[in-house]
């Protein structure tokens, strides 16, 4: 891991960090907030740990902070989650705990930034009526590369409460503090894969305190959230923790093309294999040790463990991937498990947004973009030769400008044709059941981005507890989509009343859902291979 190789990957994730629109800078993630409302009545649970005391405000009983694991400081510093020490009395569960250690650099969610190590906590929003029967439970796992974001920003009342469920966000170590690895440490960059299966332990041994079914979890999450979901399909270590998986704008077949979310990119993907994660850490550390404070003959293990994690922020960018391979939790690369058939047996619900890679547009000269830039930005990412082949099949004249063209390129072969490519894999085990984000001004939407990444979030979530102003179409399809998610989430199947009928996409050619709302041609069947050239992708080897 040379320096420039440190700052190139600093310039990806920086990028990548565009992908989360500015209007969710209304940010309530950066410290402990109360969400109750003024006058909320109390609700009180007892958890394996003790007893919790949260509220209950409007139509939803609100429980936030919940410890599910032991702080990760100290000595057990990247060491797996070790069990929460019980606690007498009550305690309170209205604040938001604060965010896991992450940069504050391009950092729209949690402008700050925190040094916080002490950060595994949980929230469970459930209806505050009561139920004859177990309600089911969505287990909601964030996005943010893997080095940034909460699970406090996404507020879950709305969702809950129409979709009649219980929901549960969760933290998990990001970063350096998640994905490191040095030789001999067991673990090496799977912590905050890790603390995803601890949570999703803590809710089958709790989820009926809270009135939820631990036999009916749905594990969902969107971008790096989507990623770990896959991910977690794959684990042995993650067999019977879920009964069903939700991937947005994320899969196990995840991948980018050299020079393809920005220049000089080489390809790769969010797995790579513990041998590679380990010596990176090694080398990092190695020319850290006066950043990092290590005293002569110090073993470097203990003189990382103990180093300011404000120290160790500052690098956090270097340990952004998975490890895979010399671990129980991902003995195999999720891509290859997924094909070959090697992922747990349960339903899926998996998509993208229409114009997902629009954000990383803007990397290539601010988004300037000339006819005579097209050919030399298709050729730096799969060569001479296949460019002609991309040129002709996405010819320029077709989309008005070499910007909206490239933004259509990179969106089906970064995003949509990998999803594509999960999800007939996983169709030839499992109901699938496909769908396309399509709003082009979604609230969130940033002028001419179209449905870009994220953008589909306040359908399903109040941002940072702010519900963002939608039209009468939006508003519907917001509540049509919380109908599908929530339905599949209690049965398997998103299907229902006042809404159109989906069906679970074929094993050879992806079709499903396009998300759209009424002034944009509502919610319609679509061909996502087809829509995505996702055959020519797969015949040109990428």
């Amino acid at each position: 891991m040379t320096r420039l190789r440190i700052t190139r990957s600093k310039l990806r994730l920086a990028m990548a960090l565009a992908l989360v629109p500015a209007a969710v800078l209304v940010n309530s993630a950066t410290a402990a907030q109360p969400e109750s409302a003024p006058g909320a009545e109390p609700a009180v649970v007892r958890t394996d740990a003790g007893v919790l005391r949260g509220a209950t405000s409007g139509s939803a009983r609100l429980f936030n902070g919940i410890p599910y694991a032991a702080p990760p400081v100290g000595p057990l510093r990247w060491k797996a989650p070790q069990p929460v020490k019980p606690w007498t009395g009550v305690r309170g569960a209205l604040s938001l705990s604060t965010p896991c250690a992450q940069s504050s650099e391009n950092n729209s969610e949690v402008p700050k930034g925190s040094t916080e190590e002490d950060c595994l906590y949980l929230n469970v929003t459930t209806p505050a009526t009561k139920s004859a029967h177990p309600r089911a439970v969505v287990v909601w796992i964030p996005g943010g590369g893997f080095f940034q974001g909460a699970g406090n920003s996404y507020r879950a009342a709305k969702l809950a409460t129409r979709g009649d469920v219980v929901v549960v966000t969760v933290n998990y170590r990001l970063g350096i503090f998640g994905f490191f690895g040095y030789p001999g440490l067991a673990g090496s960059g799977t912590y905050g894969i890790q603390d995803q299966q601890a949570a999703l332990r803590w809710v089958q041994r709790n989820a009926r305190a809270f009135g939820g079914d631990p036999r009916n979890v749905t594990v969902a999450g969107e971008s790096a959230g989507g990623m770990s979901v896959c991910a977690q399909l794959t684990s042995p270590t993650a067999a019977g923790l879920f009964a069903k998986a939700v991937m947005q704008s994320g899969s196990c077949a995840f991948n980018w093309a050299d020079n393809s979310q920005y220049p000089t990119q080489a390809a790769d993907s969010p797995w790579v294999k513990q041998s590679r994660v380990q010596a990176n850490g090694k080398e990092w550390a190695a020319s850290s040790t006066k950043e990092l404070g290590c005293k002569p003959g110090q073993p470097m293990l203990a003189c990382l463990r103990a180093a300011d994690p404000a120290v160790l922020v500052d690098s956090t960018l270097n340990f952004t991937q998975v490890a895979y391979g010399g671990t129980a939790v991902l003995p195999l690369s999720p891509a290859k498990a997924m094909k070959a058939g090697l992922f747990h047996r349960v339903p899926v619900l998996s998509g993208n947004n229409h114009d997902e890679a629009t954000p990383w547009v803007t990397a290539f000269n601010g988004g300037v973009l000339t006819d005579a830039d097209y050919p030399k930005l298709l050729t730096a990412m799969v060569g001479a030769k296949d460019a002609a082949k991309v040129q002709r099949e996405y010819p320029l004249a077709q989309y008005g400008s070499t910007a909206a063209a490239w933004g259509v390129v990179t969106t089906d072969r970064i995003w949509s044709c990998t999803q594509v490519a999960n999800d007939q894999q996983a169709a030839r085990k499992v109901p699938v059941y496909a769908y396309e984000f399509a709003d082009k001004h979604s609230p969130i939407s940033q002028p001419g981005l179209g449905a870009s990444h994220a953008t589909e979030l306040p359908y399903l979530f109040s941002l940072g507890g702010y519900d963002f102003p939608m039209t009468d179409g939006q508003q519907r399809l917001s509540e049509q989509m919380m109908d599908y998610w929530t339905a599949f989430a209690r049965t398997g199947n998103p299907n229902g009343p006042d809404r159109p009928h989906w069906a679970p996409t074929g094993r050879h050619t992806v079709t499903g859902l396009s998300l759209a709302p009424t002034e944009q041609g509502g919610i319609k069947k679509v061909d996502l291979s087809t829509e995505h050239h996702c055959a020519f992708w797969a015949a040109l080897g990428s």
